[in-house]
């Protein structure tokens, strides 16, 4: 794909928001999907190590353990989704918290390969509890995946962190983040969906997303904030929050987009030949 200047991945992106258009970005695990993706009219494609997880039949959540080198993989899953994307900014999931980079050199690299900005993925913001815990205090912490957003921000890519709560999206704010994406945990629905009671309602995200929004807003009036996962699986969910708060902008799908959408289109077309007669 063609490398997209900093600043005119920007104005894309603004000009559809003064069209009062929702920004969409659409993760992508496998070519087809990302090919796809941008046929659809998605503003941004992703890609990450859960990409490859999911479209393998696997849950999301697969991206955040030990199976490989999250960093490693999407490189490797570059190969095959960079050359098939032709107009579309194509981010790359980047674990900030890999203790075997040399960050500003990994970013660089990545930029080289045609990837016009990063998303902090796979992110600790998706662990809580006393396992949190000890990797905030054994190094392995958020504030480095903000910091390698920072670091990427000062490249001129375009920044798409994931943000958890408000102090997360103050620092990201803080360090340059051009859009942040509102998280409300893995996306419910599909046959490897977590179930509703892990997730907030679509009342209770709209409530959160609002106050990352509005705090985010305060300290940066050029942010741009969409929302993602959770309880927002279908496009009805996207709109439900989209009526229900102010300002913002859009929204992320990965499974929501791809996962989703392969599940039911493959059952329907064995189906539909199945359902021949001899």
């Amino acid at each position: 794909m063609p490398f997209i200047p900093y600043q005119e991945c920007l104005e894309r992106l603004n000009n559809q928001i003064k069209k009062n258009q929702p920004l969409i970005g659409a993760g992508a695990g496998t070519g087809i999907s990302a090919k796809f993706a941008e046929k659809g009219g998605v503003d941004i494609i992703i890609i990450y190590n859960s990409g490859r997880y999911r479209m393998a039949g696997r849950g999301s959540a697969a991206g955040i353990l030990a199976y490989g080198d999250a960093n490693e993989i999407v490189v490797d899953m570059a190969r095959e989704v960079l050359p098939v994307v032709q107009d579309t900014p194509v981010l790359a999931g980047v674990c900030g918290t890999d203790p075997f980079r040399l960050m500003p050199v990994f970013l660089k690299q990545l930029k080289e390969m045609g990837f016009d900005g990063v998303q902090n993925f796979p992110t600790v913001g998706v662990i809580d509890g006393n396992f949190r815990q000890i990797l905030e205090e054994t190094g392995m912490s958020y504030d480095l995946e903000v910091e390698m957003i920072r670091q990427a921000h000062e490249l001129e890519m375009l920044t798409c962190p994931y943000v958890f709560d408000v102090d997360q999206t103050i620092k990201m704010t803080e360090a340059g983040a051009d859009v942040l994406v509102t998280h409300m945990n893995t996306t419910v629905k599909g046959s490897i969906g977590v179930s509703a009671d892990v997730a907030p309602t679509l009342e209770e995200a709209a409530k959160r997303i609002q106050e990352m929004h509005d705090v985010a807003k305060e300290i940066r009036e050029d942010v741009i904030v969409l929302c993602h996962g959770g309880p927002i699986a279908e496009p009805e969910d996207a709109q439900y929050i989209f009526e229900h708060t102010e300002g913002v902008a859009g929204f992320f799908g990965a499974s929501s987009v791809e996962r989703l959408a392969t599940e039911r289109a493959i059952e329907a077309q064995a189906r539909s030949f199945k359902d021949l007669t001899i």
